[in-house]
């Protein structure tokens, strides 16, 4: 999917003899310095298959597991929920793409990049907010990330809330467990839990 910004910025560009990816570098560039950016993406390899991550000037806003999620309509979300203003620029997320490079490599136990709420409110925002802290290494339950939300019996709402995460992997909904240890669901297919709980030491 191409932006509606995207493709008004390569239109008024056409008469340009400068190489495409020149060509897309530039207007990235030129849409950020003049405050027309307000959702950059990029798509991203993971060892979970490929990844689309989006940012805002506040933080990461977004990452969606392709299989699961097609980019194009994780844009069109962006574009309804955010701002129309969308556009690809990997530049804008390579602090992304380093530190997810480092946690799938071993070497990163705790995410820096500044987090965007918005496509949070809530009860939801809370129980995922609790589960932000929850360490690497370390897991919870469903009924205790929803007494952190301020509604511990609300155990269903909360499982609710997890599948509703807007950021997986750098927000952990995988370190969430079923009291008595059961994986319970996981938005990307439980294979996916499995393997970021065996990275993190708590699955053999």
């Amino acid at each position: 999917m191409t932006s509606d910004l995207e493709r008004a910025l390569r239109s008024a560009a056409g008469g340009l003899a400068v190489p495409a990816d020149e060509l897309g570098e530039r207007i990235h560039m030129r849409a950020a310095d003049e405050g027309l950016l307000d959702v950059a993406y990029a798509s991203l390899d993971s060892p979970l298959g490929e990844l689309t991550v989006a940012a805002t000037p506040a933080g990461l806003v977004r990452v969606a597991y392709a299989d699961f999620r097609d980019r194009d309509s994780v844009l069109e979300d962006l574009a309804a929920r955010v701002s129309p203003r969308v556009l690809e620029s990997p530049a804008r997320l390579d602090a992304v793409r380093r530190e997810l490079d480092e946690y799938f490599e071993g070497r990163r136990h705790s995410f820096e990049v500044p987090i965007d709420w918005s496509l949070t409110r809530g009860f939801t925002r809370g129980v995922l907010q609790a589960t932000a802290r929850i360490p690497f290494g370390e897991v919870g339950t469903y009924a205790s990330v929803a007494g952190e939300a301020g509604s511990p019996r609300a155990v269903r709402a909360a499982g609710n809330a997890l599948g509703a995460n807007p950021m997986p992997v750098v927000v952990p909904c995988h370190r969430v467990l079923r009291t008595g240890g059961a994986l319970g669901g996981y938005t990307g297919g439980l294979h996916r839990k499995e393997y970021l709980l065996r990275l993190e030491g708590r699955l053999t």
